[in-house]
């Protein structure tokens, strides 16, 4: 068959309005009558590729107006994201134009296909699709060759009514996240993905939650999400170089992102979440150890807290802690901290520790990376409890800390905040 070739790629590529190049072409009548093609390149730019086609024909059809395919099975396909324009942009070059009944397809097997899409980490897949007498889809299953991620379609009418199942399954984007057990619920139509169920566990803990996702001249996502008593100890180690904080996190809020592409949604979100932390612990710093640091004493160590609540706002690569509460026996901490794209850190947080002596919450500055974090007592603070100690002895050091933190304040007015 290898004399039709140029006649093939030649129809190929006025169809698909791109160059079309195969490596061969072969019929075998084993297992069953079938026409082979291998090696097909599609795009100026390799934007397809796929290592081999089968078509199997339904025998019976050839002598009639209507020739059917009983499969179309499709091995190793590798696509860039260009690949799927060039798709779109046949399915919006076919609307609204008679269609071609000259040849019916049944049944569309893909294996081991691959799409190569920047910033994503993707799976490979294996599909089965069913078609009508129309070549319309009538039910497909999309699954990993690993069998982590499975989908199960079912048109209806205008859209697909869609569910996902995950098991053991790392998120696609972002830190690579581990989803222990996965089930959505979705609704696909012509330009949106309506999630009306998400239900999961991660991390030891219980995820659930909704979403939308839009698309057109951009991507666009929001939703709401929850979580229930989930282990933060390894999670928080695939944010950062170390462990920064331990505990059960209990958490909700809603979130948005509007982008060009999938993959930069995550550096494009906008979220504000409630959270709870219980039993946990702060590494890097012993906050119990405030007045200490006073003295330049009290450095390292770890907080271990009973709760530890606040507000998360997020706003692409910046996130915001507020209404920051840091409870544990005797200490009491509040505040508000801001990570900062680069990861460096910037804020303030007071403690109160009853003991014996009573001594005016201390304000400590936050500072250094999420990686290395450092907490010393404000400037204004140290240089107060100095003063006061020495007017006044033990008792003015309370005193002093807030003359100081009284004279930093009005310093800031004037020549701007240098704490």
């Amino acid at each position: 068959m290898s004399a039709y070739i140029q006649q093939v790629e030649a129809l190929a590529t006025n169809t698909l309005g791109q160059p079309v190049s195969i490596g061969s072409l072969r019929v075998a009548l084993l297992p069953s009558p079938r026409l082979n093609v291998g090696d097909v390149v599609v795009g100026k730019h390799r934007e397809l590729t796929i290592a081999h086609i089968s078509v199997v024909p339904a025998l019976t059809s050839l002598l009639s107006e209507t020739k059917v395919i009983s499969s179309l099975r499709v091995i190793k396909p590798m696509s860039t994201k260009d690949a799927l324009n060039i798709l779109a942009g046949l399915a919006t070059e076919a609307e609204g134009k008679p269609s071609n009944n000259a040849v019916n397809v049944r049944q569309i097997i893909i294996k081991d296909a691959k799409l190569d899409w920047p910033g994503m980490r993707l799976l490979e897949m294996n599909a089965d699709i069913s078609l009508s007498a129309e070549s319309k889809p009538e039910a497909a299953k999309i699954e990993s060759v690993d069998g982590q991620l499975k989908f199960n379609f079912i048109p209806q009418s205008s859209r697909q009514l869609i569910t996902l199942t995950a098991k053991e399954w790392i998120l696609p984007m972002g830190a690579p996240l581990l989803i222990n057990q996965l089930q959505m619920n979705m609704v696909l139509t012509e330009s949106k993905l309506e999630v009306s169920k998400i239900d999961g566990t991660f991390y030891g803990g219980k995820l659930s939650g909704v979403a939308n996702l839009t698309w057109g001249k951009s991507y666009k996502i929001n939703g709401k999400i929850k979580l229930d008593n989930l282990a933060l100890h390894e999670p928080a180690t695939l944010l950062t170089k170390s462990t920064s904080v331990s505990g059960q996190l209990f958490s909700s809020g809603q979130y948005t992102a509007t982008a060009k592409e999938p993959a930069q949604l995550a550096d494009n979100l906008h979220a504000n979440f409630k959270f709870n932390v219980k039993d946990g612990v702060l590494y890097g710093f012993d906050l119990a150890k405030a007045p200490l640091m006073l003295l330049g004493q009290g450095k390292g160590g770890e907080t271990k807290f009973d709760e530890f609540t606040g507000l998360l706002g997020i706003s692409g690569k910046t996130y915001q802690l507020r209404n920051l509460q840091i409870s544990s026996g005797l200490m009491l901490t509040y505040g508000a901290v801001k990570i900062n794209p680069n990861k460096s850190l910037n804020g303030e947080v007071k403690v109160e520790v009853k003991n014996s002596m009573k001594i005016a919450a201390i304000p400590l500055q936050v500072s250094g990376t999420l990686d290395n974090p450092t907490v010393f007592p404000t400037k204004a603070a140290i240089a107060g409890a100095v003063a006061g100690t020495a007017l006044l002895g033990p008792v003015g050091t309370g005193v002093g800390i807030k003359a100081g933190e009284a004279i930093g304040d009005l310093k800031g007015l004037f020549i701007g905040d240098e704490k």
